[in-house]
């Protein structure tokens, strides 16, 4: 096979880095109002895509980010746009979102939220794995998803520079990428075209209420008055919902992520093997990490949602590793304020952009491997590794819809590391159900209560 290097553009040679921080320039800014329809908590993408849809039904939006649009997870993940492998009622969301991200680029006319449809390939060494996948594929043929199952023949004539001794495996073609940390800042363009204000450096402290319901929110810059609030914090929402009275179970892990320098094309679709992930970059390298590894910093939160995530953890494929405590003022970590009122400091000021250190056993474990299973990859080089924290669920499943307890306070978070495939389709639910509308989907999984209800806590797939 003839192998070519790829010329970068310049787009890509002025963003060679994969993730925001403190250090990039504030870009929005707009001027706050002091009423508006609706406030959005957070410039992820659960968020921005939110007050974009709102946008169109013509709600005035405020976005109020603390630090930067898309600088936690949104910017860090693996951009994978998948469908495969979703929880039974997340995937009728995972499929509309897929159908939103493709009409992106043309519909917004910004080339970073180009879409790439590349599939998705889960590969498996393990017979109990394998009929896990034939499961799933039962739930992909009632949507009448295009997933296929591969046999290892099928896998070795197909796939050849994958190596491996495999049982079989499973490929969505229709399942595809985009680039993160441009995307979500193109979509926070976008809406801001569509008449949405963005205010990054802006944390909201509290909630402002009246006759037992939202009248509106307290910033760091000032009360703004709204009937509606849309939180959408990440892993920072369990804290924010908490200072208002509302329990929210979420725990964060720590997902680690390298990207390599330009290398030659595998041909190979985004890729799940049973120790390495990887995916094709526009900038010619690859974003690539182990696959089935989290780590998780021991907090006040670990112990008292320990009940609630038991099940997960009993479940999950997933290798998880305890650390100690987290660095101070990480999101729940010891000492963290735990209650403030609106003419306090927050912890959202405090820590305006979580920016763990990458996890030394992700990068040696990847760079060890990563020859191993792809040849035509050895001795590629590094370009950078970064790590984020993903807000998980004790079901592994979002939390989507309004507080029984606070009317107008509604919730989207705890994505569990699907947020950003799944997040245009999150923000049309969101946005109908703000608006009043049906969101088209039956959103009785995704419900607020479900934690404290005594529901049977049944984790999806993690």
């Amino acid at each position: 096979m003839d192998h070519k290097m790829p010329a970068t553009n310049g787009l890509w040679e002025r963003n060679m880095t994969s993730m925001i921080t403190e250090a990039r320039p504030v870009q929005f800014s707009d001027e706050l109002p002091s009423e508006t329809d609706v406030v959005v908590i957070g410039g992820g993408i659960a968020g921005i895509t939110t007050a974009y849809f709102l946008a169109d039904r013509g709600i005035n939006v405020v976005v109020c980010e603390k630090g930067r649009v898309a600088a936690e997870q949104s910017s860090r993940n693996w951009g994978w746009v998948r469908q495969q492998r979703r929880d039974y009622a997340e995937l009728p969301i995972a499929m509309e979102a897929n159908r939103i991200w493709r009409g992106l680029a043309k519909e917004t006319g910004d080339a970073d939220l180009t879409f790439t449809e590349s599939g998705c390939l889960v590969v498996t060494d393990s017979e109990a794995k394998f009929k896990g996948l034939e499961d799933w594929f039962e739930i992909a043929k009632q949507h009448q998803l295009d997933t296929r199952l591969l046999s290892a023949a099928d896998i070795k004539s197909q796939f050849p520079d994958i190596k491996g001794d495999w049982v079989g495996g499973m490929i969505t073609p229709s399942d595809g990428r985009a680039e993160p940390f441009v995307a979500v800042p193109a979509l926070a363009r976008a809406a801001q075209r569509k008449g949405v204000v963005i205010a990054e450096s802006c944390a909201v402290r509290t909630i402002d209420t009246a006759g037992g319901r939202v009248a509106g929110v307290v910033t760091e810059k000032g009360r703004i008055g709204a009937a509606q609030v849309v939180l959408a914090g990440g892993v920072w929402s369990t804290y924010f919902a908490a200072n208002t009275g509302v329990d929210l179970p979420q725990l964060a892990v720590r997902s680690t992520v390298l990207r390599t320098e330009p290398a030659p094309d595998t041909y190979v679709p985004n890729t799940y093997t049973p120790d390495l992930a990887l995916r094709r970059r526009t900038d010619g390298g690859y974003t690539t990490t182990t696959a089935g590894f989290s780590e998780h910093y021991l907090s006040p939160g670990s112990f008292r949602y320990l009940t609630k995530f038991a099940k997960l953890l009993r479940v999950s494929a997933r290798e998880v590793r305890l650390l100690p405590a987290a660095p101070k003022g990480f999101p729940g970590s010891w000492g963290m304020k735990r209650r403030w009122s609106g003419d306090q400091v927050s912890p959202f000021e405090n820590m305006r952009i979580v920016n763990p250190e990458p996890s030394p056993v992700v990068i040696r474990r990847t760079t060890e491997r990563l020859g191993k299973r792809f040849p035509v990859l050895d001795g590629i080089g590094i370009a950078e590794s970064w790590a984020g924290w993903i807000d998980v669920t004790p079901d592994a499943v979002p939390v989507l819809g309004e507080v029984d307890t606070l009317p107008g306070l509604f919730i989207a978070t705890g994505l569990s590391g699907h947020g950003f495939g799944l997040g245009p389709g999150v923000g049309r639910v969101m946005a109908d159900l703000v608006s009043g509308r049906s969101p088209g989907h039956d959103l009785t999984r995704f419900r607020t209560t479900r934690f404290a209800d005594g529901s049977p806590i049944v984790p999806g797939p993690y």
